[in-house]
């Protein structure tokens, strides 16, 4: 052992040594390392003998994922099933979003499978796959079987109420899932293979739920006739207005004459809520999920935490490359040795340089320790050191020799950089295209600016909290975290695509009914009354599904998952509040008339009826024409 390998207290000695071959080569090689090292430590209870590296830590990584995937599945279903047996309070009813839900998670973790052997797919797949599948397969049953138990409420026969359902709110349901689909194909443009496989799952498990939510569900439906309110819960049964269609609308009432008497205070207040939420994101920084984010609990962290103490700067190092004909040659060698000189000079790197040499001599791999976590400021200045003054000066333009940067620090800077540059095309792509299926469905050019910006508010106040709470360290006890002065690099950009496309599902399911009213003649502000109320139930009900899956995710000792659980159940909770049940009627109602605009140059869009009632014919005297009415 030479000195570099004793600590400066003289109480800790490090053993560094290189697994040869590939991923699956190194993981099955350190298996019994592992074993043997856990054998010394049992064998020698007054030392402690532990052992950490990339092979141990990805198995350690890796058996963490899966923990966390199951728990998070064993605690999903009877949160959620909690949550449908009151918001139905019949067994039956309650099953069926949750059987789809289900379903479209197994079903895409099989397709994915097969993507799998054609494209890499990240680990964090299916957590993904089971966060946004259960809670979109919950959401569109939800809406499907709401309205058909709603139309038999009402008096219709069992086969007008699915005809009713299926020209209302699966209609909804195509249009919502398509624009959460086009969102999430966002996710393609981003360039990088982990949201590839992110957005690929994301799309299947959201197609999947679609298509079984249009096709299953009015099957089911139709099967079951007036069984699927069979196994009433006692207590949970009751009030709900006969066949469990109907819940009480009293609260959103009461909260919408509100609104709708004073508009213009309710949207000042509820946009400058919203304002004050989002500022914190002002500030947000990116980072790369490092060592230091995984969960303090596993032992080969707990090793990796003594390593750091003893050996500050050794296990996040910068790494350069060097490529030549002959690394060992004298020319190069001299230059490598210029090189470490030059590291001992800067104010951000330390020494020793650990030079590794490839078994053709064609590669020199230095490993630099840093100063700093690998991710804030110092070791970004370490980086800035190595790339713009180390190596350029140690090397220059030396002919035939080819040099990089890369470790923690660098793989950071580079991806924000990826992700800084691919965000104005993927951010473009998916307000273009949600604009442009908002406009065609609801034939409405203000419609869809107002749904834009309703959702990138909302998308923005989930932001602020997620900066107020993981960067700048609130909630730590409550949420079982350490921050780390950043947000995981490639959760804002994901969180926009999912949020943005979960927050249209609300958006497209309210103003279909709003705009079914409005096409009976109703005036705009009694439509909105009416569309807000009719459909109160179903959005709570939807709302507190996804935000009780999504919570889950938050008590997770994954980091990355805790900010995704916490950044997505927020999210919902302000639209399905804040921005539903306040700042959409505000608007609606100071609007007027005007929500309906469509200039005459767009008159050859395709025209939806948004009236389902069967009996409703092209003659009826109190139905409006859409789309004539230009102011």
């Amino acid at each position: 052992l030479d000195a570099s390998q004793v600590s400066e207290d003289g109480r800790s000695r490090l053993v560094a040594f290189e697994l040869p071959g590939d991923d699956a080569a190194t993981e099955s090689a350190v298996r019994p390392i592992v074993a043997a090292v856990e054998r010394a430590g049992r064998e020698n209870p007054g030392v402690f003998v532990g052992q950490f590296g990339d092979a141990s830590a990805e198995i350690a990584l890796s058996k963490s994922f899966d923990d966390d995937f199951r728990r998070a599945e064993i605690l999903s279903l009877p949160v959620t099933l909690g949550v449908l047996l009151v918001a139905f309070g019949a067994l039956v009813a309650a099953g069926i979003p949750l059987l789809l839900g289900l379903t479209a998670v197994m079903g895409t973790l099989g397709l994915v499978a097969l993507v799998s052997q054609l494209l890499p797919m990240d680990e964090a797949v299916s957590s993904v796959v089971l966060l946004i599948g259960l809670a979109v397969g919950v959401d569109y049953t939800l809406f499907y079987l709401r309205r058909e138990r709603e139309e038999r409420a009402r008096g219709a026969s069992e086969r007008d109420a699915l005809q009713i359902a299926a020209a209302t709110s699966g209609r909804a349901v195509l249009v919502s899932g398509v624009t959460v689909i086009v969102a999430m194909a966002g996710m393609l443009l981003a360039g990088d293979p982990t949201f590839t496989s992110l957005g690929l799952g994301s799309m299947m498990v959201v197609a999947v739920a679609m298509i079984g939510s249009v096709t299953v569900v009015p099957a089911m439906l139709a099967w079951l006739g007036d069984r699927v309110d069979r196994g009433r819960v006692p207590l949970l049964g009751r009030g709900r207005g006969g066949r469990g269609g109907r819940p009480s609308r009293v609260s959103w009432a009461s909260v919408l004459r509100v609104v709708l008497r004073r508009p213009w205070v309710a949207a000042v207040l509820s946009a400058g809520l919203l304002a004050v939420l989002a500022f914190p994101a002002l500030g947000m920084k990116t980072a790369l999920p490092s060592l230091e984010d995984l969960p303090s609990d596993l032992p080969v962290m707990q090793t990796y935490d003594r390593m750091e103490a003893a050996f500050p700067g050794g296990q996040l190092p910068g790494v350069i490359a060097v490529r030549a004909a002959d690394v060992t040659a004298p020319e190069v060698a001299s230059r490598l040795d210029e090189l470490k000189r030059r590291v001992d000079a800067a104010p951000h790197l330390n020494g020793p340089v650990d030079v590794s040499v490839s078994p053709d001599r064609t590669v020199a791999s230095l490993r630099v320790p840093m100063a700093g976590d690998g991710t804030d400021a110092a070791s970004m200045a370490g980086l800035r050191e190595l790339r713009t003054d180390v190596v350029p000066a140690a090397f220059g333009a030396l002919p035939g020799v080819e040099t990089g940067v890369t470790g923690e620090a660098a793989g950071t800077k580079d991806f924000n950089d990826r992700m800084g540059s691919r965000a104005p095309l993927v951010f473009a792509f998916v307000l273009g295209f949600a604009f442009l299926l908002m406009l065609v469905t609801f034939r409405s050019l203000v419609i869809p600016i107002k749904a834009i910006a309703m959702n990138l508010l909302s998308v923005g106040a989930a932001y602020g909290v997620l900066v107020w709470v993981f960067q700048d360290g609130h909630l730590e006890g409550l949420l079982g975290f350490e921050s780390p002065g950043a947000i995981v690099s490639w959760l804002p950009m994901f969180l926009f695509v999912i949020l943005f496309g979960l927050s249209m599902d609300y958006h497209v399911f309210i103003l279909s009914r709003v705009r079914e009213a409005w096409s009976r003649g109703m005036p705009t502000d009694r439509a909105v009354a009416e569309g807000v109320t009719a459909t109160a139930g179903t959005v709570t009900s939807a709302a507190a599904v996804m935000i009780a899956v999504f919570a889950i995710f938050a008590t997770l000792g994954s980091i990355e998952f805790k900010m995704m659980g916490v950044g997505l159940a927020t999210a919902i909770l302000i639209d399905a509040t804040i921005v539903r049940a306040v700042l959409l009627p505000a608007t609606m109602k100071l609007l007027g008339e005007r929500n309906w605009y469509l200039p005459r140059w767009l008159e050859w869009l395709p025209r939806f009826d948004h009236d389902g009632a069967p009996a409703a014919g092209p003659e009826e005297p109190t139905r409006r024409e859409p789309e004539k009415v230009l102011a």
